[in-house]
């Protein structure tokens, strides 16, 4: 945004606003004062070992000793500010049967659909083709949630997706896409750093005018000369009084556009700095970014997250993306197998075979690293004062994984965590069965093979690892609606996001029933059952 758009969408409103008599009311005011809403989304690949990663309460108030024992326990510290919506199940399930989805490949439909609930285009009815236009290329026909979004919250309408080890995009891995059939690449550390730094270093990259304000410089400073010009017009006395009134007012009202925090001594204490981000980028021996050590306390994907979180504090964008990479290998783990092979328990990309000796073992132990990844997020994010509370108790940052046990690559019994209520949307401190709400929601099938490192054959085609299709199914586009709510979204008359909406959103994607994918669009756009899920909100 430049000087000219900035004044015309909000000094430009301030300027007109003392000749609406309504907006003089302060309790108005007070109520925009409150600090802005974010959604942080934290995703990984290829699921996890569901038996260790969930705790064994699936609905009621947790507890740190429920997280103890279980991949979690890194965020038992902050589990009053957790919420783990229990039951979901995401769109698009690739089978060998087309029992539940396309049958384009378990990662090009899983991922193009995840967040955007349509189905991928051109369309497969073979699971087992190597076509390349519907294996590897297939897109989906709708934008994701990001975008939905960001194009009612964001003045530049798109949301920050960070690529945390640099990788390029393709249709098999990507989450994010602006419109239908259009991949949003994202940026890598050293772009999102060079972006942020413009916030609080005059004309890099952007205007310093467009983000006075978002570093919590007074509105009136900002349009200062544009109100000198206004008082000097000839103007009644009743219009004069009305314009003295509405600065003192925005005086003692207009430092609410974000927080006053973002400054480079925020950035520093983040390890946001140029020689950090330089560490973790250009290092041609090292293979593994996301582990090498930066400093003592951080490593490539802690310093991508705190990209994040300055991102957040600065208020330069409310809807932020950490992306993990697909078919890495963790060296720095101790873990020589690539990551979407191992998923499978085998040494290769297929789907039957020998169990790879230790395979539970290594997935254990990126389990455990990605937990530690978000426990860091929420860490610092719970560090920064915000309004009554701190900048994680305005965020809803989430962890989703792409499918629930890698393996059996199922979307059912889908592993989501939560930290933060979102300016007190969402109940906290709770496990929440959104299915059933029984208390003991089965945690999956996974060390059902290979479990100690033996010749066990693993048989993915039969799905045996995950959880049985008849459980937790609730549709994952009714957590979109209550996420796009609490940020404050709006919807038009039939419930689906719009821009100048004014009701809630009820409506999300083309399909809320994994089965009404098969044939790729051919069944009828279709929500069976909209709405969000009101067990999670903290009035509940």
């Amino acid at each position: 945004m430049n000087r000219r758009i900035f004044l015309r969408g909000l000094g430009g409103a301030c300027v007109a606003a003392p000749f609406l008599g309504s907006i003089l009311d302060r309790t108005v005011m007070a109520q925009q004062a409150a600090p802005p809403k974010r959604l942080i989304v934290m995703f990984t690949p290829y699921g996890c070992i569901t038996t260790r990663w969930f705790p064994k309460k699936s609905h009621g108030p947790l507890t740190a000793a429920d997280l103890q024992p279980t991949t979690l326990k890194h965020l038992a510290p902050h589990v009053d500010k957790l919420l783990m919506p229990r039951g979901i199940r995401a769109m698009n399930e690739w089978t060998a049967k087309l029992e539940r989805g396309q049958g384009n490949d378990p990662h090009t439909q899983v991922n193009g659909s995840y967040f955007t609930c349509h189905p991928v285009t051109p369309n497969s009815d073979d699971p087992f083709s190597f076509d390349q236009a519907t294996k590897f290329n297939a897109q989906p026909t709708g934008p994701s949630l990001d975008h939905v979004i960001a194009r009612q919250l964001t003045p530049q309408g798109t949301p920050l997706l960070l690529n945390t080890a640099g990788q390029n995009e393709n249709p098999q891995s990507a989450i994010s896409y602006s419109a239908a059939v259009t991949l949003f690449k994202g940026v890598n550390a050293s772009q999102a750093f060079s972006s942020l730094t413009g916030l609080f270093e005059a004309g890099k990259p952007t205007s310093p005018d467009t983000y006075a304000a978002m570093r919590g410089k007074s509105v009136l400073d900002v349009v200062k000369d544009d109100l000198q010009r206004l008082e000097r017009f000839d103007m009644s006395r009743s219009d004069k009084q009305k314009l003295a009134a509405w600065k003192e007012l925005l005086s003692s009202t207009g430092n609410v556009v974000a927080s006053a925090q973002c400054n480079t001594s925020l950035a520093t204490a983040l390890g946001a700095t140029q020689e950090n981000v330089a560490l973790a980028i250009t290092r041609p021996s090292v293979d593994d970014v996301l582990t090498q050590r930066i400093s003592d306390s951080l490593d490539g994907a802690d310093l991508c997250s705190n990209l994040a979180v300055l991102a957040a504090a600065c208020n330069a964008n409310p809807v932020i993306l950490l992306k993990y990479p697909g078919n890495y290998v963790f060296k720095g783990l101790g873990v020589n197998r690539e990551s979407a092979s191992l998923s499978r328990r085998l040494d290769n990309a297929g789907m039957t075979g020998t169990c790879v000796p230790g395979a539970i073992d290594m997935l254990l132990t990126i389990d455990d690293y990605y937990a530690r990844k978000f426990a860091h997020l929420v860490e610092q994010l719970n560090r920064i004062e915000e309004g009554d509370g701190t900048l994680l108790d305005n965020c809803a940052a989430v962890w989703f994984q792409d499918v629930s046990d890698g393996c059996a690559r199922n979307l059912n019994n889908l592993p989501i965590v939560q930290a933060g209520s979102a300016g007190g949307y969402f109940k906290t401190g709770w496990a929440v069965n959104v299915d059933d709400g029984s208390p003991d929601l089965t945690t999956g099938n996974s060390e059902i093979t290979c479990a100690d490192g033996t010749s066990d054959q693993v048989d993915a085609i039969s799905q045996e690892t995950g959880t049985d299709p008849s459980l937790a199914n609730a549709p994952i586009n009714k957590y979109y609606c209550s996420l796009m709510n609490a940020l404050g979204v709006k919807a038009g008359p039939d419930g689906f996001p719009a821009r100048g909406g004014s009701g809630p959103v009820t409506h999300f994607g083309m399909y809320d029933r994994t089965e009404d994918f098969i044939g790729g669009g051919t069944n009828p756009p279709t929500i069976h059952d909209p709405g969000e899920f009101t067990a999670l909100k903290a009035s509940s």
